[in-house]
């Protein structure tokens, strides 16, 4: 991952920090070991101060660390590391009182200061090390709770993304140099016209990868949950199935109709994909106060869902969920299967799924059925889906400067400067241009250590 931009092209607002950084960089609290990063000019003299000698570089080497504990300490001249710059990681016992002197011990060396959440991956991007979206790829790896997660973030963060993004740029960079021959050549119809058409060949097949980068979302549903939504009439069994599914009480199960007032979500892992289950109220007509707020949190809630469950008494079906459901992906469930008198043929008609959430009959068959629809969403290592909205948002402005681009009614002037903004908005993805403003929201995500 170490690649460096180019001379012509810098960072806006690209900052050269002076400071060297100090920071707790394994977790918080009592631990066998902990691991203290220290990144910046001054880590040589840090290093001297604490264990009187510099260390043969990335190699472990055991050492009393200033009298305070005994342990490994690796050296990273720069630009070899990491952030790019010097830096030094101090493997010790993780006790607090330990970590705190040893950190208090690093910032006694002048010029040495304690990191800001994410500093030392913001360096790593400053010093041409990581792009954005292999920090922002490092990032997710880091709060990965599924294998799939896992998978998606490591690819992310060993530049798939940049390199599928960086493919795209380098071809409108030579579609556009391709435009500007033919407007230094406007004066000879053939050469002029010929660079044209060359560069709508070059620009023809990006702008079909770009939309069909667009239209897949798995990457996005991974990162942040595949969102199911339970709805139904009161007494269904909403809640009792959330319960049986998170395999603890998680919502109160009542014969009294509208217990349910609020949203109820719980987190559960099916699959490789993270599923967020969310319990809602009863939906029916009339009703309190509280329990029309309910009913409206719900229909909003299962509107912006993955997938509704509309879950129904097998004793006294309603199948059709109201009108506001209907542009949803809608499962029917039929609970209270135990309490049918026949095996539930007229219901199977109807493409309902049948369970009891009180014996658990039905329940495997819902979660595999849940599992299917959730693990389509799973990503392969290698494949580079869109996992963030800022590369939705720029993606989507880049695809639209092509499309004006294609529009042969537009002077040629015109679409040399839509293919510079299309060139321009997927530099913004990889942070070659003008991203200052999006620095801070994408480094405070990371803990401080990182």
């Amino acid at each position: 991952m170490n690649h460096t931009l180019p001379d012509h092209e810098t960072v806006e607002g690209a900052r050269a920090p002076c400071d060297t950084i100090v920071a707790l960089a394994s977790g918080a609290g009592v631990s066998a070991v902990a691991v203290v990063r220290v990144s910046g000019p001054a880590t040589d003299a840090v290093l001297r101060h604490l264990i009187d000698s510099l260390p043969v570089a990335r190699e472990a080497s055991l050492r009393r660390i200033g009298g305070i504990d005994r342990g490994l300490v690796l050296w990273f001249p720069g630009p070899a590391s990491f952030t790019g710059e010097d830096m030094a990681e101090l493997q010790v016992h993780g006790g607090r009182a330990v970590v705190r002197a040893v950190v208090d011990a690093v910032l006694v060396v002048e010029g040495t200061r304690l990191a800001e959440p994410g500093e030392f991956a913001r360096r790593a991007f400053e010093n041409g090390k990581l792009d954005l979206t292999e920090v922002e790829g490092l990032a997710d790896l880091v709060a990965a709770e599924t294998e799939g997660q896992r998978r998606q973030a490591l690819a992310q963060a060993e530049g798939g993304l940049r390199r599928l993004y960086e493919g795209w740029r380098a071809g409108l960079l030579k579609a556009q140099s391709l435009m500007e021959a033919a407007l230094d050549f406007s004066d000879e119809a053939d050469v002029a016209g010929e660079a044209v058409e060359m560069a709508g060949a070059v620009v023809a097949p990006v702008l079909v990868d770009i939309e069909a980068h667009l239209a897949d979302r798995s990457g996005e549903r991974l990162r942040e949950g595949f969102r199911v939504v339970i709805a139904g009439p009161p007494n269904a069994g909403k809640s009792s199935i959330l319960n049986a599914l998170a395999k603890r009480d998680v919502a109160i199960v009542s014969e009294e109709a509208g217990t349910t007032r609020d949203v109820i979500e719980v987190h559960l892992d099916i699959g490789v994909v993270p599923v967020i289950l969310a319990d809602t109220a009863g939906l029916r007509e009339g009703g309190g106060a509280i329990e029309t707020e309910g009913m409206r949190r719900a229909v909003s809630r299962a509107g912006a869902a993955d997938l509704v469950l509309w879950v129904i008494d097998g004793t006294d079906p309603v199948f059709n969920p109201p009108e506001a459901l209907t542009a949803a992906s809608v499962l029917r469930v039929v609970n209270k299967a135990d309490l049918l008198d026949v095996s539930g043929a007229s219901l199977e008609d109807r493409a309902a799924l049948l369970l009891s959430a009180k014996s658990g009959k039905g329940l495997g068959d819902l979660i595999d059925e849940l599992e299917r629809r959730a693990g389509g969403v799973d990503v392969e290592f290698g494949q580079s889906p869109i996992t963030r909205t800022r590369h939705r948002t720029e993606l989507v402005s880049a695809r639209d400067a092509l499309k004006r681009f294609v529009n042969h009614d537009l002077d040629p002037e015109l679409r040399a400067e839509e293919l510079r903004l299309a060139a321009r908005h997927l530099g913004r993805l990889t942070g070659r241009i003008d991203v200052e403003e999006v620095l801070g929201a994408i480094f405070s995500e990371f803990c401080i250590g990182k």
